[in-house]
């Protein structure tokens, strides 16, 4: 059944009714009646009630008007009425990823421009050194738009030099491609919100969700965008904005490649390639000694960089910078621009920033896990994904080379040069961060020459990575699964040792009672490798079951993290959350929070996906 009617009358009378706080959104917190006469073309009317319906009402309206239906709509009542877990993952494919997409064409430049983290007087284009053709290109686009301005980057880019454009921050220029006489930027999908450029981790997580849907062009375009980075910037960024030029990002490379491969149909010429520039990053990224490699064999996250982190919101850095004024004697605000000039030395606070950048290297920004000493641990997470990437590559060689791969460089590198280098870091993992009496991976402190002891999620990355035992993978989910199992999922880290919050030791977004959508899916992926069928469906609908509340009761909200504990996206630590302001309909969702629903949804059974349109409390089922 359909409902032909004029959205723009229906849609003003629906928010005077029921949108009593005038954030054009239909929520459990507004007091309206929750019970709606919509009145038809013909002078019928259809009553429509509850929180969700409306919901889903105000939302077709606003699609029905953004397509240009301003005054005649067809509106179907099956997407009215339709069940959460259909309608969430539906428009997460049909609308959500489309709103996420970027290009870097003079097409799509004007959307991806825009920068919410800084304030911009002007559009500023960063191209390497060696991108002529693309130079010319932007040059010929800020000859029509003026505000936009082109800078060519230095050959060899020094965090000196990246220091001296922190005034200036822009966009880095991402890969371009000409068909038919015409240049298109590759399509990469951003995160959302104030993270309008294309980012390192979140993009192979984004990409599952892709690969999963079947937008298979979309996540070439990522894996496109990643090749030109690590050939004309030296690495994967953090994301393609200027401030992040010194610093990378979670390797998952190898992961976007060979799960690309296994659901496409690519030439071997593209696999030899793609292969060619992972192997390059391994080496000049991550096997650098002295930088991201440690003296004992194993790796860091080493951001290069000088002074304060460029994208943290005013007073970010309030506490520490206080700290050292008052150590220096010097007002806060005189020492605060002394130091961002370089016109003071103060190498403890060079140290701190150091472990600051690091930190947001490793996408973890920020946690009481490595606050002040990330570039002194050899993470379970980044040295598991290293040993993903060992083992990648050693399988892509053996499928489509027969054992012998040959470098651009004309480097032979063999299957067993490979499985050599997984099977020593393996050893070196079980050696320095396994620990055996508590039956859990922690992080070793190489500068304390110790373990730590703090209960991570990330603890679960070689299940993963498929570097566990399965007596590992066992004790793993004894010992410490039911330590960070909560209602709504997988919590970063145990409460305990996020420890109790004061001025001392605040609250952190990616600690306790915090859930992310890159720990759930890589633990569920994890545990599926290790026969844990059982606990992984368990775990999928806690996650999809909060997301699923949330999205009911709040007008659809798809958010950058959730609340695990109290079971909302509701909170209140920094940097706030992304994907919760928006009008009439999400703007897209967030990128990995997507990807997520999706992928569980692929694990789910019918009875649970029932069970989860019926909102049933997981504490009831498991």
């Amino acid at each position: 059944m359909t409902l032909q009617i004029n959205p723009s009358a229906a849609l003003k009378n629906l928010l005077e009714q029921e949108d009593l706080d005038g954030d054009k959104r239909i929520t459990i917190d507004d007091i309206g009646p929750k019970k709606f006469d919509i009145e038809q073309v013909n002078g019928n009317l259809y009553t429509i009630e509850g929180t969700y319906f409306l919901s889903n009402l105000l939302q077709e309206l606003a699609l029905a008007i953004k397509k240009g239906n301003k005054t005649n709509v067809t509106i179907s009542l099956d997407n009215i009425f339709e069940e959460p877990s259909h309608r969430i993952s539906r428009l997460i494919k049909e609308i959500y990823w489309d709103s996420l997409t970027r290009n870097m064409d003079k097409k799509g430049l004007l959307k991806v421009l825009l920068d919410e983290k800084v304030s911009q007087e002007y559009f500023y284009i960063y191209v390497p050194f060696n991108d002529k053709i693309a130079f010319e290109y932007y040059t010929q686009i800020s000859k029509e738009i003026t505000k936009i301005k082109v800078v060519k980057l230095p050959e060899i880019i020094s965090p000196e030099f990246a220091l001296t454009i922190n005034n200036k921050p822009g966009l880095l220029s991402l890969a371009l491609v000409e068909k038919n006489k015409t240049i298109k930027g590759e399509p990469f999908v951003v995160p959302g919100g104030r993270f309008n450029e294309m980012y390192g981790w979140d993009s192979y997580f984004e990409s599952v969700g892709l690969l999963n849907d079947k937008k298979f062009n979309l996540a070439k375009g990522m894996i496109e965008n990643f090749e030109y980075q690590i050939n004309h910037y030296g690495k994967i960024l953090n994301a393609n904005r200027s401030y992040y030029l010194t610093r990378t990002q979670p390797p998952f490379y190898s992961s976007m490649i060979k799960e690309y491969i296994e659901k496409t149909k690519v030439t071997k010429s593209w696999i030899r390639q793609k292969l060619n520039t992972a192997i390059q990053e391994y080496e000049t990224v991550w096997m650098v000694e002295g930088k991201r490699l440690s003296n004992n064999g194993l790796n860091r996250y080493f951001a290069e960089g000088i002074g304060f982190v460029f994208e943290t919101e005013e007073g970010h850095f309030k506490e520490i910078i206080e700290y050292y004024a008052k150590k220096f004697q010097i007002p806060y605000k005189e020492f605060e621009n002394d130091y961002k000039n370089r016109e003071i030395d103060c190498p403890e606070l060079d140290e701190y920033f150091l472990h600051d950048r690091s930190l947001r290297e490793s996408g973890h920004d920020t946690s009481n896990r490595l606050v002040n000493k990330c570039a002194h641990l050899n993470t379970v997470d980044l040295n598991s994904l290293l040993y993903k990437y060992e083992t990648d590559f050693a399988k892509m060689i053996e499928t489509y080379f027969k054992g012998e791969f040959t470098s651009s460089k004309n480097k032979i590198y063999t299957e067993k040069y490979w499985l050599k280098k997984a099977k020593n870091r393996k050893k070196l993992i079980n050696e320095n961060l396994w620990d055996h009496n508590k039956g859990m991976y922690f992080d070793y402190d190489f500068n304390l020459d110790q373990i730590t002891d703090f209960e991570s999620a990330t603890a679960f990355y070689p299940l993963w990575a498929n570097a566990a035992s399965q007596e590992q993978a066992n004790l793993l989910v004894k010992n410490l699964l039911p330590l960070l199992k909560c209602k709504g999922g997988v919590v970063s880290c145990t409460e305990n040792s996020r420890g109790i919050i004061d001025a001392d030791n605040p609250g952190r977004q990616w600690d306790y009672p915090y859930g992310w959508a890159p720990h759930q899916m890589m633990i569920w992926r994890g545990l599926l490798q290790y026969n844990f069928k059982r606990e992984t469906k368990e775990l999928v609908y806690r996650w999809l079951w909060l997301i699923t509340k949330n999205a009911v009761n709040y007008n659809g909200t798809i958010a950058e993290k959730y609340d695990v504990v109290n079971c909302t996206h509701k909170v209140a630590t920094e940097y706030g959350n992304v994907g919760t302001n928006f009008a009439y309909i999400p703007d897209g969702g967030f990128g990995w929070m997507n990807a997520s629903y999706q992928y569980g949804m692929s694990i789910l059974t019918k009875k649970l996906i029932k069970k989860l349109d019926d909102l049933v409390d997981p504490d009831e089922l498991f």
